[in-house]
């Protein structure tokens, strides 16, 4: 089913410095419903000077641009009490991190499809609905990953991750039988991450509360979490007061 579009065009701009890139999110943009063109930039200060000027609701960002690049523009918005959507146009995927860690709702790989651009105007769409129906909430932690998968960046929700494991500068997301690669320490991510939802067991393992069946002990004083895929998480010493308050002890 086509994602519907919203009722009333978003305001956009391009921002890109290459112009085969711009013409061709030009051309997207006339036949993408739901979209209204107010300009196009070529590069990350013009970009700032443009929204401060037309209040674009959505902004098709690349992010490797020389001078300020598209994290940069990114990062100078959050500190805006009103600000655009972000959806990064990129031709590479190694800044998926970064783009969530600047909130951007939606992360395209060129060259952009129409079908992508679509979904990612009925996000923003979504976005936009959901504030305005409760402006004063705002998310504090983390509710979704944009993890590089084969040829393109796909989103999971934090809530399909049953555990995380560090691999060196890496983090394995386990959703199901599947797994994805982040690069991200694990520090960093608890930081982020609900502790009403996960819990940190190791040093290098977080869990999903409700993916976790019970606590066993060996007799020796070593525990372990047991999963609900039937697999067991080791409890290191430092993180076994926190994982005995799921027992209420």
């Amino acid at each position: 089913m086509a994602a519907e579009p919203p009722k009333s065009p978003l305001r956009t701009l391009i921002v890109d410095d290459e112009p085969l890139a711009v013409e061709r999110l030009q051309i997207l943009c006339a036949q993408t419903p739901g979209i209204a063109l107010v300009g196009t930039a070529t590069d990350g200060e013009a970009a700032l000077r443009m929204i401060e000027a037309l209040a674009p609701e959505m902004v098709l960002l690349d992010i490797a641009m020389p001078g300020l690049d598209g994290i940069g523009v990114a990062q100078a918005l959050e500190a805006k009490a009103v600000r655009p959507a972000i959806i990064f146009c990129t031709a590479f995927d190694q800044f998926a991190v970064a783009a969530f860690d600047v909130a951007a709702v939606d992360y395209l790989l060129k060259p952009v499809v129409p079908e992508r651009l679509a979904k990612a105007v009925a996000r923003v769409t979504e976005t936009l609905r959901a504030t305005e129906a409760a402006p004063e909430a705002q998310a504090e932690w983390l509710e979704e990953f944009w993890v590089p998968h084969r040829s393109e960046v796909i989103r999971v929700s934090a809530d399909d991750v049953d555990r995380i494991e560090a691999e060196r500068d890496y983090m394995r997301l386990h959703i199901g039988a599947r797994s994805f690669l982040l690069h991200q320490t694990i520090t960093e991510l608890e930081r982020r991450l609900d502790p009403a939802r996960f819990i940190r067991l190791h040093r290098s393992a977080i869990v999903r509360r409700a993916f976790i069946t019970r606590l066993r002990h060996d007799g020796l004083g070593t525990w372990f979490a047991v999963l609900a895929d039937g697999s067991e998480t080791r409890i290191g010493r430092s993180y076994l007061p926190a994982a005995k308050t799921l027992i209420g002890r």
